[in-house]
């Protein structure tokens, strides 16, 4: 009889897992006509081809390449990678060519979080095609990133983090916890030397003791008590980033895994109906912007498809994001909706008075990597 009632319980446990595990696989599958990721990131990633170098928040001339485009050509690269677009990826390539030659100046001198993310898209290049010109190009951005403090931009702090084994780029920002930690998880895929990964690791762990609030998100700076989306966004899909790649023996592994998982959970709570995350996450009078829900999207996929997160609960939420989402991309490929570039002040209105740009690429990044995700294994 006991061995009847423990081969009852096993056979219910595994089938209990199994259904589980189906579910989740129906929730980031089985897409509706036209929100397949293939479809969805084809469409995306050829308009970023077309796009000319917006030059984002910068004077132009001289023209340079800004961050938000580094986030769409990094989305774009992956998605190639993973739909096995040999022809996309090729486009790519060509876009890249010209700064080593004719374009040279508009590699950005990477003396600042927002330009030596630049270094993610040579890097990736290696890594798809073992070219080492672009290792060269990504692992001197990398390298630089924690060296010695030079250049204009060198304050009295940039001397006291480099001294404590941070990079001297530090200025505790939460976007830079995806622009650090892209370029020096890039460089660990690249080469494969831990000591890249493992600094970025740790940087993460600084930033999340320093800026983490109680209910795992974040104020969009300390005397800005407000938790703007995309400051937040970028924070989400960082740590899903680095987590992709981290060693499971790495000693901040846990304390990363931990906030992570806590930010998840208090998303969750303020995903609307609909699907979306508002431009003050927490505010029901802000309006539905798409670059966080983006982000917070990919960061929840991610999390399905590793394991970290319940599959069932957050496999739906995910579902339910990327649907929301692609309902914003109109009929050129453009994603609109898309929270402006913002500073930080003191002032809800502000941030409810920001202007909604269409086609904007820290609207188009976000669901490149949300394609490149749901293709992921």
């Amino acid at each position: 009889m006991k061995t009847q009632k423990l081969y009852n319980y096993v056979t219910l446990l595994f089938l209990s897992l199994f259904i589980s595990s189906a579910i989740a696989q129906t929730q980031l599958s089985g897409w509706p006509k036209g929100s397949a990721p293939e479809e969805i990131g084809k469409r995306v990633a050829d308009r970023f081809i077309a796009t000319p170098h917006p030059n984002f928040g910068r004077p132009a001339p001289p023209k340079v390449i800004t961050y938000p485009e580094v986030c769409a050509w990094y989305g774009a690269l992956t998605f190639a990678k993973e739909s096995k677009d040999k022809k996309l990826k090729e486009a790519l390539i060509k876009r890249f060519e010209p700064l080593f030659t004719t374009e040279a100046g508009m590699v950005p001198v990477p003396d600042h979080v927002d330009y030596s993310v630049f270094g993610s898209i040579p890097l990736e290049l290696y890594i798809q095609t073992k070219e080492q010109k672009y290792l060269g190009l990504g692992k001197s951005i990398a390298d630089k990133q924690w060296g010695p403090p030079e250049g204009p931009r060198v304050k009295e702090e940039s001397h006291v983090f480099y001294r404590m084994g941070y990079t001297w780029q530090t200025r505790l920002w939460i976007d830079d916890m995806f622009m650090i930690t892209a370029v020096q998880a890039q460089a660990f895929r690249a080469t494969g030397d831990r000591n890249y990964i493992d600094r970025a690791a740790r940087e993460m762990v600084m930033y999340l003791d320093s800026l983490q609030r109680d209910n795992g998100l974040f104020y969009h700076a300390p005397d800005v008590p407000f938790f703007w989306a995309r400051g937040n966004g970028w924070m989400a899909a960082g740590t899903a980033e680095l987590l992709r790649s981290l060693p499971l023996d790495n000693a901040d592994r846990p304390r990363i895994m931990e906030a992570y998982k806590k930010m998840m959970a208090t998303l969750l709570q303020y995903q609307t109906a609909e699907g979306m995350w508002r431009q003050l996450i927490d505010d029901a009078a802000s309006w539905p912007e798409t670059s966080s829900t983006g982000m917070f999207t990919f960061a929840m996929i991610t999390g399905v498809k590793n394991g970290w997160l319940d599959k069932a609960i957050y496999g739906a939420a995910a579902r339910k994001g990327w649907l929301a989402l692609i309902s914003y991309i109109d009929a050129n490929g453009d994603i609109g909706e898309v929270c402006e570039g913002t500073n930080k002040k003191n002032d809800r209105q502000y941030y409810l008075d920001r202007k909604r740009i269409t086609g904007d690429m820290h609207g188009q990044a976000p669901v490149l990597w949300c394609a490149t995700a749901l293709l992921r294994k």
